[in-house]
């Protein structure tokens, strides 16, 4: 996300209430807006079908088959994510302008290359027992979600945040409406609106990414070669989505936990449906943090390696130091507020919301875990920001490795410990990451001139 600290600070310039108040609402709509868009889009599909779609555990398929592909390109895709955004940023620094388009092209050449040819091993193995159109919209869907997720990592780092926003927008719309048109055609009509959204989506990505790096050559695959990506950062991106959806795997294997619902996939509603439900109460976490930290934190970054360059005084060097000490300490200060009456106001309201939507109460216990989950990931989110911009990759990939063992070590232990311990593994694994990140950066910040005077 860096770099939207430019808009923000346009903003916040305006120096009123209402600049202050659209800030913090263009940072939560570009932080959190797909996630969420995902969410409800997914969510509302399965609700007003309810009375259309027999029989009914043909919703409840979809909904799974959705998570799974969502989980799984996710985590497919997560070792070019970083890697290659990190290649074409260093490209454009370099003022190579000409590179951007064609290595996009590759890029997405060797997703459609990996996601098409894992898609079709699956479709005649595990789901071999599966009706032809379901694997052919199951083939389709994870397709373009893998290439979808590495157009937009992509177009974020050129900046085009609201536009992948708007995209999304359009793409869950056009989802929706044609999920809801296709339903009485059950499970697969369900699906073929999700396919056809999404390929929407793609487009626009894609038409994008076009109109705005034109170039003569149609496709590069030098980011491929030996020494042009970041291995530490291939592997960050794989343990980070790994972390994530870990626990969620580990309860949907787990028999005790989970029911089968559609070939080899398996649900665990009781640990399911709250953790997404939680994921909504980021949104004002995810707007502070990106507001403090890439507008204060940034600034101060930015003059302490100005000073660098131009030779500026010891003296500049450490009140520049502090005051990025400060901004980070200000911006965690304020996601803790801010994620604190987050769960203040699912206390008060979850019981109503859970009786509207007809839920058992038996779901409260986990949701109120899994907000303060939530809470801390976005925490984990802002420490990992500031190490980036740091350069200590070394550092942000230890962290998500130990969040992938702690998470799944913790996840397997709650379940072990009966329900009334389920979320707390994924909840302590956050703990324990976002503490260690915090004691390191605090180390990496104490060392910051020593570092970068002596090993750079």
């Amino acid at each position: 996300m860096a770099g939207i600290g430019f808009e923000l600070r346009k903003l916040l310039r305006r120096d009123s209430y209402l600049g202050q108040l659209q800030a913090y609402a263009y940072a939560g709509l570009i932080s959190a807006g797909p996630w969420i868009l995902s969410i409800i889009g997914v969510q509302l599909i399965g609700l007003l079908s309810l009375s259309v779609v027999v029989p009914k555990i043909a919703i409840e398929q979809f909904q799974v088959s959705v998570t799974y592909l969502l989980a799984t390109s996710l985590i497919v895709t997560g070792p070019l994510q970083l890697a290659f955004t990190r290649y074409i940023a260093d490209r454009l620094y370099q003022k190579h302008d000409h590179h951007v388009l064609p290595s996009f092209v590759g890029a997405q050449f060797v997703t459609l290359i990996v996601a098409g040819t894992l898609a079709l091993v699956l479709c005649f193995t595990a789901f071999a027992d599966e009706p032809l159109g379901y694997r052919l919209l199951m083939f389709n869907g994870f397709v373009l979600l893998c290439l979808i997720w590495i157009a937009a990592v992509f177009l974020s780092g050129m900046k085009r945040y609201l536009s992948i926003v708007l995209l999304f927008a359009l793409g869950y719309g056009t989802t929706v409406l044609i999920a809801l048109w296709l339903r009485p055609w059950g499970l697969e009509g369900l699906l073929a609106g999700f396919v056809a959204g999404h390929a929407l989506l793609a487009g626009g990505l894609w038409f994008l990414v076009w109109q705005h790096y034109p170039s003569e050559r149609l496709i590069s695959l030098q980011f491929m070669r030996r020494g042009r990506m970041y291995p530490a950062l291939v592997l960050t991106g794989l343990f980070y989505n790994l972390g994530i959806w870990i626990d969620k795997f580990i309860f949907w294997i787990d028999p005790s936990t989970s029911q089968s619902v559609i070939g080899p996939l398996r649900a665990s509603p009781i640990y399911d449906f709250p953790i997404f439900i939680a994921y909504l109460s980021i949104i004002p976490g995810m707007a502070v943090f990106l507001v403090r930290i890439e507008t204060d934190f940034v600034d101060y970054y930015n003059r302490f390696f100005d000073a660098v360059r131009e030779g500026g005084s010891l003296e500049q060097l450490e009140t520049y130091r502090n005051e990025m000490v400060f901004s980070i300490r200000q911006g965690l200060a304020e996601i803790a507020k801010i994620q604190g009456l987050a769960m203040l106001v699912t206390y008060m309201l979850a019981g109503e919301i859970f009786a509207w939507l007809g839920l058992s109460p038996l779901y409260l216990p986990l949701l109120y875990v899994d907000v303060f989950a939530a809470g801390l990931q976005v925490a984990l989110l802002a420490v990992l920001n500031v190490f980036f911009y740091l350069d200590a990759r070394r550092i942000v990939l230890g962290l998500t490795a130990l969040f992938v063992l702690a998470n799944a070590v913790l996840s397997w232990v709650s379940i072990q410990l009966g329900s009334s311990w389920y979320g707390y593994g994924f909840a302590l694994s956050l703990l324990l990451c976002v503490t260690v990140g915090l004691l390191l950066l605090n180390r990496k910040l104490e060392r910051l001139e020593y570092e970068t005077f002596m090993l750079r």
